[in-house]
């Protein structure tokens, strides 16, 4: 028998979400269904090719790519596809990729209303969050809005068989980071928490065989499961100190944003050990470990993920600006800031050693 189940509000997101493999034959239908013709498709310039394929499904000439999606969404960027969107006459975005392609996709969706159908090639789970970060002038900052929710998410697993093993480890355990910090927020409820706790696990059950067999089809969908699970917490739930020093990172240091998250997640578990007991039992329980932190860094080390900021070419020199940018309009976060924790913190993920809990 359950316990009392105490008060909680929970808004549940407008989104559309398509899952399975061969999904994207389904893209032409989802815009047909939003009333649009003229689609702007988002993506980066590696991923082109997709981009090409999908421009397919429509008439000739009705269609615009733009293949210059960039990490961290940068201003200059988003202000060339607003002028591609504009000529174009587009009346809504297609974005296939991760958190480039999705992030100007949101970019272009804020300042023009344009409905957006998102294709994702990755777990960054950003496609289900009504969150956009933006960098100028070398700082990323950070919104929440509607505005930026795409209406259709499409999940087809054969577009992230191609994900290369690495990339997949890393944007796997960015996942697993949204559903670790769901677990803590301050406005948790029992039905993210559900989900966040089964996102984990199933992330962690998944990554090692896809490290072990990337065509798994099975591995592949359980991994893909997993990552819109967290990713939903993601946009449900606020996010605390680790989004926030990821955000710091890779807007200040331009570190590669999936990679920051793999290196940071173990570190700020423990910063936050002694302060949420409760969303640490959970975590280790979905890890099937003794300790969140440990968990979480012993699951790094079996995927060989990046686990030092030295290694994602964050200069030692940066580590006081990065905890005086932390600490400026800090998260709402079960610990509250330090710091002199915080500049431990750091050093210890910059040299890449094991987590420790700090009082």
């Amino acid at each position: 028998m359950r316990g009392q189940v105490d008060a909680f509000t929970y808004d549940a997101l407008p989104a559309r979400i398509v899952m399975g493999a061969g999904k994207r034959k389904d893209v032409a239908a989802e815009v047909e269904r939003l009333g649009c013709k003229c689609p702007l498709i988002v993506t980066t310039h590696e991923q082109a090719a997709l981009g090409d394929d999908i421009a397919r499904q429509f008439d000739v000439g009705s269609t615009t790519l733009f293949a210059a999606a960039a990490m961290h969404t940068p201003w200059d960027v988003t202000q060339r596809a607003l002028e591609a969107a504009q000529s174009a006459r587009a009346d809504c975005v297609i974005a296939i990729g991760g958190g480039s392609s999705i992030g100007l996709s949101k970019a272009i969706a804020l300042r023009t209303k344009l409905p957006q159908i998102v294709l994702p090639t990755t777990y960054a789970g950003s496609e289900v969050t009504p969150i956009i970060g933006e960098t100028r002038d070398g700082q990323k900052h950070t919104q929440r809005t509607l505005e930026v929710l795409p209406e259709v998410v499409i999940y087809d697993i054969e577009f992230t068989l191609t994900l290369p093993v690495s990339l997949s480890v890393a944007s796997g355990l960015n996942a697993i980071a949204h559903g670790v910090e769901a677990l803590y927020a301050a406005d948790a409820n029992p039905v993210t928490s559900m989900m966040a706790e089964d996102g984990i696990a199933a992330l962690a059950e998944s990554l090692p065989n896809i490290v072990q067999s990337p065509d798994s089809i099975e591995a592949r969908r359980l991994a893909q499961y997993g990552a819109w699970l967290c990713g939903t917490c993601l946009g449900t739930v606020g996010m605390g100190l680790h989004h926030k020093i990821c955000h710091v990172l890779g807007g200040t240091f331009n570190l590669a944003h999936a990679q920051t998250h793999a290196v940071m997640i173990p570190h700020v578990v423990a910063y936050n050990a002694h302060a949420a007991s409760d969303a640490m039992l959970r975590i280790a329980r979905a890890l099937n470990a003794r300790h969140a932190w440990t968990g979480l860094h012993e699951l790094a080390v079996k995927l060989d993920a990046p686990r030092s900021l030295e290694t994602l070419g964050m200069p030692e020199s940066g580590i006081e600006r990065a905890v005086e940018l932390t600490m400026q309009n800090f998260y709402s976060n079960p610990r509250a800031p330090d710091a002199d924790a915080l500049l431990h913190m750091l050093r210890q993920a910059w040299r890449g050693v094991p987590p420790e809990p700090m009082e």
